[in-house]
């Protein structure tokens, strides 16, 4: 036999390299259609001026793989393919009835293959596509299980315990979730409705109950984008060629509305005779809740079970990707024009106010000083001062400045210092010029920041496949932030179809405290809430805002959460009114009442026709562990949750609900966690729902592309290929706050579908193969606790 390297010189072909790959397997499909024609009794493979059989050197010529050469006489090969098409036409018969499993003899772990299907059947019709859907079992791979009749490797006392107490936890998120209309995934919520139906129906036989299970419908637990569903119609309603701030305004109403507690109220008349009646926990239900979650992740049988399943989850992943990784590369290759350049991916977490790169402030101010040196931008000391004035007190000219000068790109100087890392916000240190350049309320009513704001937006209109959510602040100084904050946005024009926002409420009452800028708590909340209700009770007196509104998604909760503070409170805690300390509130106490408000504000907003709106806060990123418990609860995503990585019952638990975590690497890289540390691969390969965000791309990224540097480095630190790279876009999209309708255009039009009916690898590039693992590993799990629960009933835990 001729060697590797010699069967390459033969064939013409260089001995290094990718680019032979083509023509090898062309010559692989010439030797496959010989032995074919010679088993079928043509001898004559070849035209009569090539050479036919008894050439043996013919043969050991040919390239039998792109990355091997044949070691095996034609007699043998021939014997092969025989053995594989008779394997072909076996599987053909018995594909329709089930599975072949092939079973190992050493453990109980087993590796089931689906049957290869012939040419013939792959080749399905539109009308049989349309007649009989596609399940996980249709799907060609490799699967992981594990048999027996004990899966889960701790005692049985102890699976049931961790059963009850997940149980409840998922039911205690479920309830929060419901009530303040966000999402909530609808596979848990199917088998959360096995308990219920259980215990509906103890008396009835268990075919009975099995039977109303298997056929019940989850509709109305899925929870798909239900908070943009007002930002849908009034979008579908603007003409194409009408602005997109032309909204429908729904008719004034005479509510009114006073706060209770921290928490707005609507009521019919001014003598509040009656009220209308939206449910949210009070803070009595809140404090038990709390207790009860940190309760359960400090249970140490509890916590033994679910680092188990954290460890399982992670092996079955890295064994899953050595049987697989071949094939879903494969069928990404399968698939035409789409690559994971062309996929859509959202930047999940990012601040509008550090969303350029550096270079870009610094070429925008360079620019500006040249076309607007003479126009006024601020008052100090109650003198006018124009732009070159407020250059020249600094001694500056556009020839000095540099992006060293700059200094606002984080260093090693700002790790564990968030003081230091707030400070780079200030170009050149001086806090003169962020209000100029970014900020919405100043001299000119934020009209450089709207500039660098919609170039930003058209470079991601230019790239077509990048999106962002861009966070901008409401203080809760006053009463009038919104209102301009909106005319700010409407004014300016500051819209793309690329682009929504989110608002973030920094966590600042002690300072406002401290510089006797309001009395209590309860004023925060007045300034952030009422304008919101006002706008919806009586949108024709507040039309900017109004408008405003329907391309706002969420709220957002930001602050240094390594800030020290007492984690935990009883019911004892001051009412918001009685809150008069110079003492900041814990967080927990800002998420509750934010939560709270927006739970009745989205019900308003509801029966009035309007988008409602998410909680998506920062939490888990430093501090206390009990801030991710309130983000269980409350938030419908998180944004970092690196403290998850210590507590295994929360991580298992944001496991089985799904709950979206946008994790930005280079930013913790410079404040919290060294990037080799980050448990983003960890978090990725046990299934938990992550996407890659920037942060602040003025801090940390260098680039004209942020949400792409942190990809590639991400790709070439953890070596994720294109598979990983693609799910983690697919999950951006998945987890942000654009419509129903974009999402449909992006993912596919059923892509809140569970396993591989909501995947269309056309437009996301994710195997079906990579989403029906997904699905089978979540419904493993949920399995795995509620077969437990449905044997032994279910008990509610100690609340202590």
């Amino acid at each position: 036999m001729q060697s590797y390297a010699d069967a390459l010189s033969a064939k013409g072909y260089r001995s290094f390299g990718f680019d032979t790959d083509v023509e090898m397997d062309m010559d692989m499909g010439n030797m496959v259609r010989r032995i074919e024609k010679r088993k079928g009794g043509d001898l004559t493979d070849s035209p009569d001026h090539e050479k036919t059989e008894g050439d043996p050197n013919e043969l050991t010529n040919e390239i039998s793989a792109p990355y091997e050469v044949p070691q095996f006489p034609i007699e043998q090969i021939e014997k092969k393919l025989q053995i594989q098409r008779q394997l072909n036409e076996k599987q053909t018969t018995s594909s329709r009835s089930g599975h072949v499993a092939a079973t190992s003899t050493a453990s109980n772990t087993r590796v089931v293959q689906q049957p290869n299907l012939s040419s013939s059947d792959e080749q399905y019709t539109t009308d049989a596509k349309a007649e009989a859907p596609k399940t996980d079992a249709d799907i060609n791979f490799q699967r992981v299980s594990i048999s027996g009749e004990d899966t889960s490797g701790v005692p049985l006392e102890d699976l049931e315990r961790a059963s009850t107490l997940l149980i409840e936890a998922l039911r205690l998120r479920s309830r929060y979730m419901a009530m303040s209309d966000q999402s909530f995934p609808s596979t848990t919520a199917r088998f959360l409705k096995t308990v219920r139906l259980k215990d509906r129906y103890d008396n009835v036989p268990a075919k009975t109950v099995s039977d109303i299970i298997r056929n019940m419908s989850v509709t109305g637990l899925i929870g798909v984008d239900i908070h943009n569903k007002g930002l849908q119609s009034n979008a579908s309603s603007t003409s194409s060629g009408s602005s997109q701030w032309d909204v429908e305004f729904p008719p004034d109403e005479t509510y009114v509305i006073k706060p209770l507690n921290g928490v707005f109220h609507i009521y019919t008349d001014e003598e509040q005779t009656s009220e209308l009646k939206f449910d949210y926990p009070d803070m009595s239900q809140f404090v038990n809740d709390m207790q009860v979650m940190c309760n359960m992740i400090a249970d140490g049988p509890l916590k033994s079970f679910c680092y188990r399943r954290l460890c399982y989850l992670s092996s079955k992943y890295q064994m899953h990707v050595l049987l697989n990784e071949l094939r879903e590369l494969a069928a990404q290759k399968a698939v035409p024009h789409r690559d994971f350049y062309n996929t859509r991916k959202v930047d999940t977490h990012i601040h509008a106010a550090s969303c350029m790169n550096q270079k870009h402030l610094l070429r925008f101010i360079k620019k500006t000083l040249k076309n607007n040196a003479d126009e006024v931008v601020t008052h100090t000391n109650g003198q006018p001062m124009t732009l070159s004035q407020v250059f020249q007190s600094m001694n500056l000219t556009t020839y000095d400045l540099t992006v060293d000068m700059l200094d606002v790109h984080a260093d090693r100087n700002t790790f564990h210092r968030f003081d230091k890392f707030n400070s780079k916000y200030n170009p050149i240190g001086e806090s003169r010029l962020r209000e100029v350049f970014l900020k919405t309320d100043n001299y000119l009513n934020g009209k450089y920041f709207a500039q660098i704001i919609k170039e930003v937006a058209f470079d991601l209109e230019e790239s077509k496949y990048q999106n962002a959510e861009l966070r901008l602040s409401i203080y809760g100084k006053s009463a009038d932030e919104w209102n301009k904050l909106a005319k700010w946005a409407i004014d300016n024009d500051v819209y793309s179809s690329n682009i929504r926002w989110l608002i973030q409420i920094p966590r600042l009452f002690d300072i406002f405290k401290s510089n006797k800028m309001m009395k209590s708590f309860q004023e925060i909340l007045n300034n952030i809430f009422l304008p919101l209700f006002q706008a919806t009770n009586r949108p024709s007196e507040h039309p900017n805002l109004h408008r405003f509104l329907q391309y706002v998604i969420g709220f957002d909760s930001v602050d240094d959460e390594s800030k020290p503070e007492n984690p935990l409170f009883d019911n004892d805690v001051p009412r918001p009114e009685e809150w008069t300390y110079e003492e900041n509130p814990p967080y927990a106490y800002y998420i509750y009442y934010m939560y709270a408000n927006m739970t009745v504000l989205n019900k308003f907003r509801q029966q009035r026709g309007l988008n409602t709106f998410v909680l998506r806060p920062h939490c888990g990123e430093a501090g206390p562990v009990q801030h991710l418990v309130c983000g269980y609860l409350m938030a419908e995503n998180i944004s970092h949750g690196l403290l998850l990585r210590k507590v295994p019952v929360l991580q298992y638990l944001y496991y089985l609900t799904q709950i979206g975590i946008a994790m930005s690497p280079l930013s913790n890289n410079s404040l919290f966690l060294n990037y080799h540390r980050n448990p983003l691969p960890e978090y990725l390969a046990r299934g938990l729902i992550i996407s890659l965000s920037t942060d602040d791309p003025l801090q940390f990224h260098f680039t004209k592309e942020p949400l792409m540097e942190e990809y590639s480095i991400a790709a070439q630190v953890w070596k994720l290929s294109s598979c990983d790279m693609c799910e983690l876009a697919r999950n951006s999209v998945i987890m942000s706050g654009f419509t129903h309708a974009v999402k449909q255009q992006w993912l596919g039009p059923q892509y809140y579908e569970d396993g591989i009916n909501g995947n269309d690898i056309t437009r996301t590039n994710v195997p079906e193969i990579r989403v029906a693992y997904r699905y089978q590993t979540l419904l493993d799990e949920l399995s795995n606790i509620f077969k437990v629960n449905q044997t032994c009933g279910t008990s509610h835990p100690e609340q202590k």
